[in-house]
């Protein structure tokens, strides 16, 4: 049972940066996906970015493309996600997830592991 938690989150203006962390335990990442997720009130969960730990494959959302970084530390079993140029859009409360796959998947559905979530607030 892989256990996830998020930290990191705040208030940022806007073109500010923050880095989301993600802490795992309770399983070797080896063989896991990890993604990232974003939710707003009233609006389905929506896709940011996603690692295969395996071979540090990653995907990105359009909209974050270019702006946000995932990566891992395998000594920290940590995965983060540096956001910059951030933007009032991005205000959403992250979720870090994960599941035991090498493919990458954007769907949450597709994802067992969750954490509890941290909150992002950009001002603008």
């Amino acid at each position: 049972q892989v256990q996830l938690v998020e930290s990191g989150g705040g208030l940022v203006q806007t073109g500010g940066s923050l880095r989301l962390s993600c802490a795992a335990s309770g399983g070797t990442l080896q063989r896991y996906i990890m993604g990232w997720f974003r939710q707003t009130p009233g609006k389905d969960r929506e896709f940011v970015a996603a690692l295969a730990w395996s071979s540090d494959t990653t995907d990105y959302a359009d909209s974050v493309q270019g702006r946000f970084t995932i990566s891992r530390d395998n000594a920290e079993n940590t995965v983060y996600l540096q956001m910059n140029s951030l933007k009032p859009e991005d205000t959403a409360v992250y979720y870090c997830a994960a599941r035991s796959s090498t493919f990458l998947r954007r769907s949450d559905r597709m994802y067992d592991y969750w954490g509890r979530g941290t909150q992002v607030t950009v001002s603008s």
